[in-house]
């Protein structure tokens, strides 16, 4: 099958450090050429693919100071794609709603997967204006603003089998990976190690939104002994940040759409404390992969229960749930079904 995948230009297919929606474009982009598809990537010119690469700005835009209006680079990458649509049997886009208006004048079969959150407002009335798009979720609780969009199907994102290394013996510190603000709570990782009486390591980006968040929450409570800034680091780096962790903290205050990181500390074997909210009770196996908890006390006492959770096991759930080969099965059941009808607009 021709099979077009339409990543943002914000970061490079994969990212060189942190970046989840492309990073799965990138695992489900390699799994699609392995299954012998010819697939064609458009993201920016420092990706990295097996399959072929258009590429409308030379490298990706997030530390390019030269780059003051974003939008604009991303609204000539969609008008090369819909120059290029007669060249394949199917369009899947990843560029959140930005495609919606021209979706209807494609001559092929087009989905989108939505990475992010749909529970704001402005979001909402794009979606409620562009109700037959065909739609892919990444867990069931992402389509809760928007039940009445035309969803395909719910697909949980896949790592490669060997992207992460299981490690049998467990760590003597809790780690916080992802993206400093106020919706992923690095301030109650904090609290919790400092409840706990164990380091934590926090290894995150910091984003020019939230750089005042940073300074003004985060930076002073970086002054207790028990809490190490790590930074932000590549994916290479976090096989052994996870890996030697006691346990993965994700105390997030938000509906989380999936939470990419559960699923890396899961094929690590590492346990994951996740505060309930989003995906999260989709993603986690409570009592088997990690706990699931409401509140400080309750994630205080998970840490002392982590003990009596079986690092095998968590590697054994991520086997069965959450491979990229998995993920790429899923979407080729979608894409087929799609060709198979052979108009630009599917129903479910």
């Amino acid at each position: 099958m021709r099979i077009a995948q339409v990543a943002p230009l914000i970061e490079s297919v994969p990212p060189k450090h942190y970046g989840g929606t492309e990073r799965i474009v990138s695992y489900l982009t390699e799994e699609l050429v392995r299954a012998g598809h010819d697939v064609t990537l458009f993201g920016s010119g420092d990706s990295v693919t097996s399959g072929r690469l258009v590429a409308p700005i030379q490298r990706s835009l997030r530390k390019n100071e030269r780059c003051k209006d974003p939008m604009a680079r991303e609204l000539i990458l969609i008008d090369h794609v819909v120059e290029r649509a007669h060249e394949f049997d199917v369009i899947h886009f990843h560029t959140g709603y930005l495609h919606f208006a021209i979706c209807r004048h494609l001559p092929v079969p087009h989905v989108t997967t939505l990475h992010g959150r749909l529970d704001m407002p402005d979001l909402v009335a794009v979606h409620d204006r562009f109700r037959d798009v065909p739609v892919i979720s990444i867990s069931n609780a992402q389509r809760a603003p928007v039940p009445w969009a035309n969803w395909q199907a719910t697909i949980y994102h896949g790592l490669p089998k060997d992207q992460f290394r299981f490690h049998p013996e467990r760590g003597d510190y809790l780690a916080f990976l992802g993206r400093v603000s106020p919706e992923k709570r690095a301030d109650r990782a904090i609290e919790i190690a400092k409840r706990v009486r164990m380091p934590l390591k926090i290894a995150a980006k910091v984003d020019r939104v939230d750089r005042r968040y940073f300074k003004r929450v985060i930076e002073p409570l970086l002054n207790d002994s028990l809490v190490e800034w790590v930074g932000e680091i590549s994916d290479s780096e976090k096989n052994e940040f996870l890996g030697n962790a006691y346990a993965l903290l994700f105390p997030i205050g938000w509906p989380e759409p999936f939470g990419l990181v559960m699923i890396e500390a899961m094929a690590c074997g590492t346990p994951v404390i996740a505060y309930d909210g989003g995906s999260v009770p989709e993603v986690m196996e409570n009592g088997v992969t990690g706990f699931i908890v409401r509140e400080l006390d309750d994630a205080v006492e998970a840490i002392r229960r982590v003990r009596t959770l079986s690092q095998a096991r968590c590697r054994e759930v991520f086997e069965k749930r959450f491979t990229a080969t998995r993920m790429a099965n899923d979407y080729m059941n979608v894409y087929e079904r799609m060709v198979r009808r052979g108009a630009t607009y599917a129903y479910a």
